[in-house]
């Protein structure tokens, strides 16, 4: 059985409609540790997956963990994180608003509290413009469903308004590089091929 080192409902959701079979844990890692390091959005999207699967490899679990981590970059470089607050879901809407930003989503895979396969996929999205009483109804709105998520939306939801154009994987945009994972699944023989 696979370990799921996150608590994510989204990353849940993905692995169960794929079929998996696993075990969620979370992984307890000090991840501001690794966000002050200074590292770009792609190595640090990398270095966060890896952080989680291998903390618990590290523990004496035997089963393949699986960890996983998304981050998301301005068109400046500039990471933004998940809000704290309903005003900060709102001040990041508004700074994204008519705007681009890309989500790195990373999957890393360790066994014996080793890394054994990685992947980092990116999507970029097209944030159309959007109003001020638009971000506060939607935030107020959807605060439950968003207070989570970097970005400030389920691309699932109702968070597909806030887009004009999204280019890349929807499994991607949700917080797990599903396909490819699937597919080192299939090679090592835990899935059907």
């Amino acid at each position: 059985m696979l370990v799921l080192a996150s608590k994510s409902r989204a990353r849940q959701a993905m692995l169960k409609a794929a079929g998996i079979t696993f075990e969620a844990i979370a992984p307890d890692v000090d991840e501001n540790t690794l966000k002050d390091d200074g590292m770009a959005a792609e190595n640090l999207a990398g270095a966060l997956a890896e952080a989680k699967a291998i903390r618990l490899a590290d523990r004496g679990d035997s089963r393949m963990i699986l960890g996983g981590d998304q981050v998301l970059a301005l068109e400046n470089g500039e990471m933004l994180d998940k809000p704290a607050d309903k005003n900060e879901a709102k001040s990041q809407l508004f700074r994204m608003s008519g705007g681009k930003h890309r989500l790195f989503s990373a999957a890393a895979m360790a066994e014996h509290g080793s890394l054994v396969w990685r992947h980092i996929d990116i999507a970029t999205m097209s944030m159309r413009s959007l109003s001020e009483e638009f971000i506060d109804r939607y935030v107020n709105e959807e605060w439950n469903h968003i207070r989570h998520c970097v970005g400030c939306y389920e691309i699932e939801g109702r968070g597909v308004q806030l887009f004009s154009n999204i280019n890349g994987s929807q499994f991607t945009i949700m917080g797990l590089p599903l396909l490819p994972l699937l597919e080192y699944l299939r090679t090592r023989g835990v899935m059907p091929s």
